[in-house]
């Protein structure tokens, strides 16, 4: 039976048996018998991981352990309000904390404690009253691509912001890209902060699917 810990873009944890490409965590989310509870986070450090790094091998949903959560692809991660590991993925994080000073008009020396990156995202991810997911409302013209969003007439579905194009997201990859105009408005799933790091040069990774269309 499939675990409850694949990620969709809106933050959401389902049971599904499609595999992701990344993995992450935000805390110990299951009980003793591998169900999710209520809590949606444990931590303000929401990371996204390899799958593989160093020979590591892990049983899923251990007691007492991190959940271990898995998404499609990066941006996919990002839109549910992770960033890079700075462990596995530390190229990853170098480039995506440069590019957050760089959208926050930081010098490329200024310190940036991971500690205080995941402050900042979490405000911007999380509504502190209703504890959901944070969305923005903008034009896609606005918004650089790898911006998941939702579209007004379609609230169920998440669509990828790709050159000049969207793409249904789905667990299993994506759909067959649509031509948008950029005054359309939207609702941006990817966290504001984050957005400044894309359009000051972080590029997230996306599946082959996207790549194809």
């Amino acid at each position: 039976m499939p675990l409850q810990n694949r990620v969709t873009p809106f933050g959401a944890l389902v049971a599904t048996p499609h595999r992701g490409t990344l993995m992450g965590n935000r805390g110990c989310l299951h009980d003793a018998e591998g169900r999710i509870g209520s809590a949606r986070w444990r931590t303000r450090a929401w990371i996204a991981c390899l799958t593989e790094f160093e020979g590591r091998r892990r049983a899923p949903m251990q007691p007492g352990r991190y959940t271990e959560l898995f998404f499609l692809d990066e941006a996919t991660a990002f839109a549910a309000g992770h960033r890079p590991c700075a462990e596995c993925r530390r190229a990853d994080w170098r480039r995506f904390a440069a590019a957050w000073r760089a959208g926050r008009g930081l010098s490329p020396d200024a310190p940036l404690p991971a500690a205080e990156l995941d402050r900042a995202l979490h405000e911007a991810r999380v509504d502190p009253r209703t504890r959901a997911q944070i969305r923005t409302p903008a034009r896609l013209g606005q918004l650089p691509d790898g911006t998941m969003v939702a579209l007004p007439e379609e609230p169920g579905t998440a669509f990828l912001w790709r050159s000049g194009r969207l793409a249904p997201w789905s667990f299993a990859g994506y759909g067959a890209p649509r031509t948008a105009d950029p005054a359309r408005a939207v609702e941006s799933l990817t966290p504001a902060p984050v957005l400044r790091a894309f359009a000051a040069g972080y590029a997230p990774g996306v599946h082959h699917s996207a790549q194809d269309g």
